[in-house]
């Protein structure tokens, strides 16, 4: 029976098989959403272990973020926009909570966010919610929270404008669209919390700056930053 069943599940991996979302080939049965290859090299920062990161003095006088890291550097081409194109616009949620695991199996070893209450994603206007149907930086959250033992919510930050797409801006053009976009509710339960800021990738940091500065002025005490990426341009 066993061997039947062995045989049912190889005819279905060749019919349908079950591709890496980093490079594309088939995965070994023992392996899954990602390659054991694709694991091996992806290009992680580390940033986690050092306060002074390059994501972290990337926001340095803009906000007064507790702390700030990206797990992997983001370049056009390569695996990691693989991945985060198949997270953000092939519904591969799962890949989102796969590496939302490994970022929050990082933070969990970084003294700088022992402390945190509350995780929240980077937040998507309804209309683009509306049109991709999920909030890809949510499900990154929760794959960290599953690590961290603290609660996501997509409650209390919500982006009330929609802003034009950041890619072609300058790093001023990219601050000045994002002032005002977002909206905390409930502030009593942002008051006194250090919150965890969750996004996909980080390029400017524009985006999250405007979401730290609304949760402050809400009555943050800290508020950290977890990207899955960080494009350095």
């Amino acid at each position: 029976m066993l061997q039947v069943k062995q045989w049912c599940n190889d005819l279905i991996g060749l019919l349908f098989p079950n591709l890496c979302n980093a490079c594309g080939v088939a995965l070994y049965h023992s392996e899954r959403l990602i390659c054991t290859k694709c694991l091996y090299d992806l290009p992680f920062t580390d940033y986690h272990q050092y306060a002074d990161n390059r994501v972290a003095k990337q926001l340095w006088g803009r906000s007064p973020i507790h702390a700030a890291m990206a797990m992997l550097y983001f370049r056009k081409g390569t695996k990691v926009q693989n991945l985060i194109h198949n997270l953000k616009y092939n519904g591969r949620t799962d890949v989102g909570i796969l590496l939302g695991n490994m970022l929050g199996e990082r933070l969990k070893t970084a003294m700088l966010y022992q402390d945190i209450d509350l995780i929240i994603p980077v937040p998507l206007h309804r209309k683009k919610y509306k049109a991709r149907g999920y909030n890809q930086s949510t499900f990154i959250a929760q794959g960290i929270a599953v690590q961290m033992g603290v609660e996501v919510s997509e409650d209390h930050l919500i982006r009330n404008t929609s802003t034009e797409s950041q890619t072609k801006k300058s790093r001023y053009n990219r601050y000045e669209n994002m002032k005002d976009v977002f909206q905390v509710n409930f502030p009593e339960n942002i008051m006194g919390k250090h919150i965890l800021l969750v996004d996909d990738v980080m390029t400017t940091g524009a985006t999250l700056e405007a979401c730290a500065n609304a949760l402050f002025a809400a009555g943050a005490t800290k508020v950290s930053i977890a990207a899955l990426a960080f494009a350095d341009n």
